[in-house]
């Protein structure tokens, strides 16, 4: 019984100091500003650059499949800082020509072109 009173003494302390705390102030209703949905939370990363924003990348990686009839190619890189990727394997559009200069096995340095989660290899080059 004493547990049960310590417990709801402490209970109705806790939420008498939070009731005391003043609300922070809501941000500025600024709307020539773009809100990002992690800027609010303190700590937050991006996990993919802005949809809005498109960033210009370089890469390096090998080749591990080529469609031309469908303009793709995917390809094993390492990490794409400026895109906050980590490395892994992905399909990616490509710009005419990117196909025909490769193939499957090739190691590549390319340009690639990122809006939102989405790429296009613009240029590659053999390694």
């Amino acid at each position: 019984m004493t547990y049960l009173r310590l417990t709801i003494a402490l209970g109705l302390a806790a939420l008498t100091a939070a009731c005391d705390k003043k609300a922070e102030a809501p941000a500025s209703k600024d709307s020539s500003q773009p809100v990002s949905a992690t800027s609010s939370m303190p700590g937050a990363m991006a996990m993919e650059p802005s949809a809005a924003a498109a960033i210009e990348a370089k890469g390096h990686g090998i080749v591990t499949a080529i469609d031309k009839t469908a303009s793709m190619i995917t390809l094993s890189h390492d990490a794409i800082p400026e895109a906050k990727w980590p490395a892994m394997t992905m399909g990616f559009k490509a710009a005419p020509g990117v196909t025909d200069a490769v193939a499957v096995g090739d190691k590549v340095d390319f340009d690639i072109t990122i809006k939102g989660s989405v790429g296009e290899v613009t240029a590659i080059h053999k390694r």
